[in-house]
């Protein structure tokens, strides 16, 4: 055996040394599922719909092949070396250091503006039922809840996010099934006018222009934030051989599914012009059909989605605080694990910087919760592309025999790819030439300046640290 192949070999355990494999098939399947199915469908949908009509349709399914194509990507690499805070370490293999270090924290910071807007969106959901409480005492019990849900175990996590997923997944079934029993029986008050053609009959299925439609597609994009998450998990999978691959490729019957066919159906029972910007299009289409709880639970739904969002985001932010740790690129004391085997004190740290949104939750205007998001937005399209131009050199390094071939392939080797990474750069342009989405630009600028201060500093202190440590890339056979 080559040295090349000793160290492939011996990287997994190494980088995952101390952590539990709880999480089961039934868990990953669910976080996979779980992943695709957030506030961007259930809220961020309204104003999208006001944009570009019945063609959002189109946008979800094209953004969707293209989200595929990513997790095909993620999914060749994770067999290949299954490891936790996955796209960091493949930045780092292949890429080199410092793309591994602004990767893993560029990530934290996706996950931890994340957990600001969720927290804040969840008080506001609560107050919909219980309008006395004051929003910040709800952010702050949902807060210490999931903070200690995270340090217990990563099984006790694992099985959360399991019903978390399921309420999700339940309730949007549901609506596909009751719209399709107004299109087809016409029952309701909805009945009369729902029908196929609300498709295309008003002003046709491009209302606006493919233009206005293309600009949706940063939202659109927003929406799918988090099915990269089932990558975070591979280092403490049971059976990531098994369990990644079926999660990966079942992706694409969950968007037809769930983004799609919910969009689609919805569109036919109410036409379009009805549905407006901060509204909800679910709690829209079910107080058109006449059910008298379907408000309240759309709202339920959306709250668990909320819920759903910020528990990922502790378990994501404290797994890649180790991984800087791990690799000399944060405090030493981020590495330590628990006695239940979590990364306590990364998933405490990040939770005080969630916190930040409790504290905000008295001043926050109505657009700042929109900058959040596209600051979630463009740190996730920086992940996905990591992740892209990883693929890439890896399948370089296989074709020239450098490296060993993944188990699990991607359909048409890095043309796939390539198609992404072009499609991601497009999104950019699009979030460029948006005068309101362009501050998430300003602020990631920012970012990469501190990002690249810390790495000087850290240059000077300990510059074996910022040297590259790839593996020793010999002929294979």
């Amino acid at each position: 055996m080559t040295s090349a192949q000793v160290e492939n070999e011996e990287a997994p355990q190494r980088a995952e040394e101390g952590y539990e494999r709880g999480l089961g098939s039934r868990q990953v399947q669910m976080i996979a599922i779980g992943g695709a199915i957030g506030v961007g469908l259930f809220l961020g949908a309204g104003a999208n719909i006001a944009k570009a009509g019945p063609s959002l349709i189109f946008m979800y399914a094209l953004a969707g092949v293209i989200i595929f194509f990513i997790m095909r990507a993620l999914g060749e690499l994770l067999l290949y070396r299954p490891v936790s805070g996955s796209f960091a370490e493949y930045s780092r293999e292949f890429l080199g250091p410092f793309f591994g270090y602004f990767t893993a924290w560029t990530y934290w910071l996706m996950w931890v503006v994340t957990g600001m807007a969720e927290l804040t969106a969840a008080a506001i959901y609560v107050n919909y039922w219980f309008p006395s409480i004051p929003q910040w005492v709800t952010a702050l019990v949902f807060l210490v809840v999931l903070f200690g849900v995270n340090l217990i175990s990563v099984k006790v996590f694992g099985e959360l996010e399991f019903w978390f997923s399921m309420v999700k997944v339940t309730a949007l079934i549901g609506m596909i099934v009751i719209g399709l029993g107004v299109l087809t029986f016409g029952f309701s008050s909805a009945g009369d006018t729902a029908a196929v053609s609300n498709l295309w009959q008003f002003d046709g299925f491009f209302p606006k222009g493919i233009g206005s439609s293309l600009m949706t597609l940063q939202g659109v994009m927003f929406a799918y934030l988090a099915v990269e998450l089932v990558g975070v998990t591979a280092g403490e999978s049971e059976n990531p051989e098994k369990t990644l691959p079926k999660a990966i490729n079942t992706l694409p019957w969950r968007i037809a599914l769930f983004y799609v066919g919910a969009l689609t159906v919805i569109l036919c029972v109410v036409k379009w012009t009805e549905f407006a910007p901060g509204v909800s299009p679910f709690v829209a289409a079910f107080a058109k059909i006449g059910i008298p709880a379907g408000a309240g639970i759309v709202n339920f739904v959306v709250l668990t989605a909320a819920l759903s969002s910020c528990n990922s985001g502790m378990y994501s932010t404290g797994r890649m605080l180790r991984n800087l740790a791990d690799n000399g690129e944060a405090p030493k004391v981020f590495s330590k694990l628990s006695a239940s085997r979590t990364p306590a004190f990364g998933i405490t740290v990040s939770v005080l910087f969630m916190g930040i949104g409790v504290v905000l939750n008295y001043v926050v205007p109505e657009k700042a919760f929109g900058y959040v998001t596209s600051v979630a937005t463009a740190a996730g399209i920086w992940t996905w592309l990591m992740i892209l131009v990883s693929h890439v050199l890896y399948r370089r390094a296989v074709d020239a025999g450098r490296l060993p071939a993944s188990s699990f392939p991607a359909p048409g080797g890095a043309v796939c790819s390539y198609i992404a990474i072009a499609f991601l750069l497009f999104v950019t342009a699009l979030i460029a030439y948006d005068a309101d989405a362009r501050v998430c630009l300003y602020v990631m600028a920012g970012w990469a300046v501190a990002l690249g201060i810390g790495w000087a500093v850290l240059k000077n202190r300990n510059p074996e640290v910022t040297q590259r440590r790839e593996p020793q890339l010999e002929k294979i056979g």
